[in-house]
């Protein structure tokens, strides 16, 4: 998608500090990050949610780098979360698959920003 943001940090047209890439997936530090370390991994290919058909050899390979990144963040011994939000309701901004990988700090149990139900 030519509009896509995370296509053209995937196409490299939006520089982003690449921790990790190969032919499938690209994993970059989020612009606004939640936590002292937030990595994002996308697929190369436009997907605009995890609902949206995406091959299973996509799915597997965007959670196989999830401990490649970690360890390469130095946060795998301690612990991290991993979290893919899908449409409006999970606060998905941008609407191209992607894995947030949140650590470097106690997090807590609960979930937050929830409107009242």
């Amino acid at each position: 998608m030519a509009e896509c943001i995370f296509c053209m940090v995937a196409s490299g047209e939006i520089p982003a500090n690449v921790v990790y890439e190969d032919d499938m997936v690209v994993a970059f530090d989020d612009i606004a990050p939640q936590g002292p370390v937030h990595t994002l991994i996308i697929p190369r290919t436009h997907y605009a949610h995890l609902g949206d058909d995406v091959p299973d050899e996509l799915l597997g390979r965007l959670l196989a780098v999830v401990p490649k990144v970690a360890e390469s963040k130095g946060i795998a011994g301690s612990g991290y979360r991993v979290i893919i939000n899908t449409g409006k309701d999970a606060s998905q901004t941008v609407h191209h698959l992607h894995v947030h990988v949140i650590g470097g700090k106690p997090m807590s149990h609960g979930m937050v920003n929830f409107a009242d139900a």
